[in-house]
């Protein structure tokens, strides 16, 4: 299976001979024989690529066409048993006009030319001299090369079932460029040919331009940009070879090279496909219609060397500058979401459990950043330690400690007396281990938290996060509880980064920042089952529900991207390659998906928090699921 990916690729010859078209063919030919043997399905050159772009006035000349159209043949030829589709740049003469085309070739044929719709003719450009605009061209056929193919740029173009649409160099500086027609009448991958000389501060603006054009499309866009050879009279052209993916820049080549250039990447067709179908938006009846031209290459074999990367930690960014700032932003989105619910109703105090783990310390906080925004006194913040029978020393200090360092009211209560007359009433035996000692302990701490409000007329912050509610790792109206939810988009990868990103502050005194950084070392745990016999804690979640950092991976994989279990489980192993192997993979999969689909009940009565990324659960907004909904055609899937 290839899981809907799709190989294109950016090239740039070593150096293009002006006005030479059969010197550039070779070298054409040359690079997509490269780009075959590296399973590339489809290929894009730089703008007039067959002649160059800084032909001048010998543009004028019919030589320059027909040597251009013998080189075409050339091309076209070589195609004819390699697995991969080619796009060119050249002039093309259509009855007395002249018009700057992409010609697709691949199969021995060519398929189609799409002419540029906006022809630049200012500062440094002068296109018009010689060129016509191909805007609204449509419904034509010529021979080009010898061979009958579509022209006009009503043209889009499908190979292994993605469809394509090209463009060229001006048409993606336009107010409404083609490839945005292009991608609402199906186009999931746009090819652009250009020739952009080189001044200072554009290449960032570029790249930038690419990845947003990919983002409102939300297409793949494969550019290849021309390089050494082109005249250097007034200009430098250093060469630009970059694909971008729904806004991420994927690939990219080095600028200013002496050597032939090939950007490769997979594009994945299914994922554009699915962010698409989630969007209502993403639609232009006066779109105009199109003429889609399915090409026939030899076939490609089955390759399993995926060229992208696939990232761990989906929520987490791995560049640290980005990481500092999302860090602070989503923390800032928590706070002020806190501070909405306070205002609207009046409150001046709020309650939360203090366990000493990574869930409660960013809740606590996050409510005492909530509380400095609006100029209430710490003390209104009141911390709840409640010990039980698997309290340690270790949390238990470090929740004390937090506290005192951030000035906050400190309740302490423990639930032992209480639980034990509980099991008592309801007869459950004193050697009972089982998830009725566990739940009801989680009760009897949410039940103090709420009465505790109560009494003083405030509310009580949850503290749960978003991989805990897709895991359903939470008791039913016990933790899954409060009145407002601070944490619960946030999925535990990110928990931890954001208590880092606190501890790291310049403001976090030291006190703080040492007490914070023994919760970051501390296992995750709900500590409701007696510490060991040295007093640590014995009961570790991610020995019971598997590693956060694979079911996040999971929950990422499924609801953002809509993947299935197979194709899930396929990037995880390329994800987690020489961490996990893939039975160990498969098995926390299966116990993901068995959970996320039984545990909904859970989900469907969350309290509100706020959202702080592209992924939640709340079944008000983002995640509407039956609490009864059947999990074995997923399981099935990969025979878990």
């Amino acid at each position: 299976m290839n899981f809907g990916f799709f190989r294109v690729a950016a090239a740039v010859p070593e150096k293009v001979d002006i006005a030479y078209s059969a010197g550039n063919a070779a070298r054409i030919i040359e690079i997509v024989r490269r780009a075959a043997a590296e399973g590339v399905r489809v290929v894009v050159f730089p703008e007039l690529s067959v002649t160059g772009y800084t032909c001048g006035d010998l543009l004028r000349m019919p030589k320059l066409a027909d040597d251009a159209e013998r080189a075409l043949s050339e091309i076209a030829d070589a195609t004819a048993a390699l697995p991969v589709a080619a796009i060119v740049g050249m002039p093309v003469r259509v009855v007395d006009r002249l018009y700057n085309c992409a010609v697709v070739v691949g199969g021995g044929n060519v398929w189609g030319a799409v002419p540029k719709s906006y022809i630049p003719n200012y500062d440094e450009f002068y296109e018009a001299r010689y060129f016509r605009s191909g805007y609204g061209v449509a419904d034509e056929t010529i021979v080009l090369a010898g061979r009958e193919c579509c022209f006009g740029s009503d043209l889009l173009f499908s190979l292994d079932g993605v469809e394509f649409g090209v463009e060229i160099c001006e048409d993606l500086w336009a107010p409404v460029p083609p490839s945005s027609l292009m991608a609402v009448r199906g186009a999931k991958v746009v090819f652009n040919l250009s020739a952009s000389p080189e001044i200072v501060g554009k290449h960032d603006y570029l790249r930038s331009l690419i990845a947003q054009q990919s983002a409102r499309t939300v297409a793949a866009y494969v550019y290849a940009s021309s390089g050494r050879g082109e005249s250097s009279t007034d200009l430098v052209f250093a060469g630009n070879a970059i694909i971008a993916e729904n806004g991420r820049i994927m690939e990219e080549a080095g600028r200013f090279s002496r050597e032939g250039m090939l950007a490769v990447a997979d594009i994945d067709a299914d994922l554009l496909s699915a962010r698409r179908t989630t969007r209502n938006t993403f639609e232009y009846e006066a779109a105009p219609a199109v003429r889609v031209v399915e090409i026939e290459t030899v076939d490609a074999e089955y390759r399993d060397d995926l060229r992208r990367t696939v990232d761990p930690m989906p929520f987490v960014p791995s560049d640290e500058a980005t990481r500092e700032e999302r860090c602070a932003e989503i923390f800032e989105i928590q706070g002020r979401g806190l501070v909405q619910r306070l205002e609207h109703t009046r409150c001046k105090c709020a309650v939360i459990g203090i366990s000493g783990g990574l869930d409660s310390t960013l809740a606590l906080l996050v409510t005492v950043h909530a509380f400095d925004i609006l100029g209430l006194d710490r003390k209104g913040v009141i911390g709840v330690t409640m010990p039980g029978f698997g309290t340690t020393g270790r949390t238990y200090a470090n929740a004390l400690n937090m506290m005192r360092a951030l000035g906050v009211s400190i309740e302490e209560v423990s639930i032992k007396a209480a639980c034990e007359q509980h099991f008592r009433d309801i007869g459950l035996p004193a050697n009972d281990r089982s998830v009725t000692f566990e739940n009801a302990q989680a009760r009897e701490r949410t039940q103090i938290l709420m009465d505790m409000a109560n009494m003083r007329g405030g509310m009580v912050v949850g503290t749960g996060d978003m991989s805990e509610l897709a895991l359903g790792w939470a008791t039913y109206n016990g933790d899954q509880m409060s009145m407002y939810g601070v944490n619960a988009s946030v999925p535990k990868t990110l928990v931890r980064y954001l208590v880092q990103w606190y501890a790291r502050r310049s403001q976090t005194g030291q006190e703080l920042r040492a007490t914070l950084d023994d919760v970051l070392d501390t296992p995750v745990s709900p500590e409701l089952l007696p510490a060991d016999d040295n007093g640590d804690i014995a009961q570790r979640t991610e020995n019971i529900v598997g590693p956060y950092e694979l079911h996040d991976f999971f929950l990422y994989s499924m609801l953002r991207q809509g993947f299935a279990p197979a194709k899930t489980a396929y990037l995880a192993c390329r994800a987690f390659e020489g961490r996990y192997d893939r039975p160990t993979i498969v098995r926390w999969l299966g116990i993901f998906l068995k959970r996320f689909f039984a545990q909904q009940f859970k989900r469907s009565a969350m309290p509100d928090g706020p959202k702080v990324g592209s992924v939640a659960l709340s079944p008000r907004g983002d995640w509407r699921m039956p609490s009864d909904a059947d999990a074995r055609a997923w399981v099935e899937q990969m025979q878990i």
